[in-house]
């Protein structure tokens, strides 16, 4: 029998360390031991049959097998997906952890757990919804107010080569190419083009 720990999270500056200390946490206090650890950079808009989650748990795990996570948000984000990846996996005859809310989720579909999955999801997607609207109506509230939304308009007032400007010039005094420079400062020609036209590097340098 294998122990599986799922750690999701929605973006790559997301840290997933405070996920992994939980479940060792909750794997040492139940002394569950030879964990192997999943990590899964995806949204969890995208439906989890296609995420990392669903690859190892139609193809990897095996019967009597468990899988770990530290939350029930990070199986999935919404109450009917929750409730399928739990199906299944009674189906498969994997066992569930979720470490945060402490819950253990059998092959034998234990209804107490299943109604605190049912309730925890629903309280979740309920929260997500509340967050989602209180920023539109924040948004609106600032365009009633006048308020330009979005970026600023217009050039930036500072660009990333500006800070290797003593190079670039000292570079092209020693008659090196455009290209050639473009590669030593580690952009894109046009980039350094672009950025001449911005500072009105004299024509004559450019050559």
């Amino acid at each position: 029998m294998a122990n599986y720990a799922y750690l999701r999270v929605s973006t790559d500056q997301q840290d997933v360390d405070n996920q992994r200390h939980g479940i060792l946490e909750y794997c040492n206090k139940n002394k569950i031991n030879d964990l192997s650890f999943i990590e899964d950079t995806v949204s969890g808009k995208k439906k989890w049959k296609e995420r990392k989650i669903g690859e190892l748990i139609h193809n990897t795990m095996r019967p009597g097998d468990t899988l770990i996570v530290s939350e029930i948000s990070r199986l999935a984000r919404s109450t009917l997906q929750v409730l399928e990846i739990l199906e299944v996996s009674a189906e498969q005859k994997f066992a569930v952890h979720i470490a945060k809310q402490n819950l253990v989720f059998t092959e034998k579909g234990d209804m107490t757990s299943t109604i605190m999955a049912t309730v925890l999801g629903m309280v979740a997607q309920i929260e997500r919804e509340f967050i989602s609207m209180r920023t539109k109506e924040a948004l609106a509230a600032k365009k009633a107010a006048g308020m330009e939304l979005g970026r600023p308009k217009g050039p930036a007032k500072a660009v990333k080569l500006d800070e290797k400007r003593s190079e670039i010039l000292m570079l092209l005094d020693k008659g090196v190419s455009k290209r050639s420079i473009a590669k030593i400062v580690d952009c894109a020609p046009s980039t350094l083009y672009d950025w001449f036209k911005r500072h009105k590097i004299a024509i004559k340098k450019l050559a």
